[in-house]
């Protein structure tokens, strides 16, 4: 569109995808094991913080395919002009709307979510996320056998 090639501007859009729109722990969330899979705060976390890197709509939204009352998602829509606003908005909101998703993974102790959010710090110095600290599982069964 900035270049001209398109006249008209283009709206980007998703009603929900798996990094961290939506909260189905039959389907996107299944892989979190922390117990937040059953929770609906990451959808509507991602979609206030979409709202505010500049989406130009947003919508919370049920069902996604596996059932009423099932799963919560959240949406966005976003309408590129070719101005350096647009680009902008673009560019926070998308790097906030997958990096939140991978945070929550990190957060359940997933290895490959823990790499992925250290290399997104690495490439945005602004952004700052608690990592999860791993307990050794062995001091863990250690402390539990004595318990039990």
């Amino acid at each position: 569109i900035k270049s001209g090639h398109i006249s008209a501007p283009i709206v980007l859009g998703r009603d929900h995808h798996d990094t961290s729109g939506t909260d189905s722990p039959y389907r996107e969330t299944a892989n979190i094991y922390d117990g937040s899979a059953f929770t609906a705060d990451m959808s509507v976390q991602n979609v206030i913080g979409d709202s505010f890197r500049g989406a130009t709509w947003v919508s919370l939204h049920n069902g996604g395919g596996v059932g009423w009352g099932e799963v919560i998602n959240g949406g966005f829509g976003m309408v590129l002009d070719g101005s350096d606003d647009s680009d902008r908005r673009l560019k926070s909101m998308l790097f906030w709307d997958v990096n939140n998703g991978i945070a929550r993974r990190s957060w359940a102790r997933n290895n490959e979510a823990i790499t992925a959010i250290k290399r997104a710090m690495d490439l945005n110095p602004d952004m700052k996320i608690t990592l999860p600290n791993i307990a050794d599982e062995g001091i863990i069964d250690k402390i539990f056998n004595k318990i039990f």
